[in-house]
């Protein structure tokens, strides 16, 4: 079964100031066959790369991240895609953002998301939720 990938557990992998985040985050990573991500992940993955991190890497070392991730299967964000995280955000009381999270990953029929931000243990009507970094 598949898992999706919210942007904090790859962004980890690259972060050098949490080192027990970083060693996790390499490991999922690299075990990563079955692994999905989202155009909104990939999105927000470069913009933390290049401007959130301690030491932020430089826009061609973003890129080339975001071009190896490319490979996995990622889920397009289309208006379908938004209306869906719109009424899931409404029903859960999240934040269209995370929303949009848990509705890419049931587009691709994940059933788990690995997410620091989001509760762990959470059930979104077939999509658990799971912190990889205290599970």
């Amino acid at each position: 079964m598949s898992v999706f990938l919210d942007t904090n557990v790859i962004v980890y992998a690259f972060d050098g100031a949490e080192p027990a985040k970083q060693r996790v985050a390499i490991e999922i990573l690299e075990a990563g066959d079955r692994l999905v991500v989202s155009t909104q992940v990939l999105l927000e993955t470069w913009w933390v790369l290049t401007r959130k991190l301690e030491t932020p890497l430089d826009d061609d070392s973003a890129s080339k991240v975001i071009e190896e991730l490319s490979a996995l299967p990622v889920v397009a964000t289309d208006p379908e895609l938004v209306r869906r995280a719109i009424d899931t955000g409404r029903r859960f009381h999240l934040a269209v953002w995370n929303a949009l999270i848990i509705e890419a990953a049931r587009t691709a029929g994940c059933r788990r998301v690995l997410s620091e931000d989001l509760n762990s243990g959470q059930d979104f009507d077939g999509v658990m939720v799971e912190n990889p970094f205290t599970d």
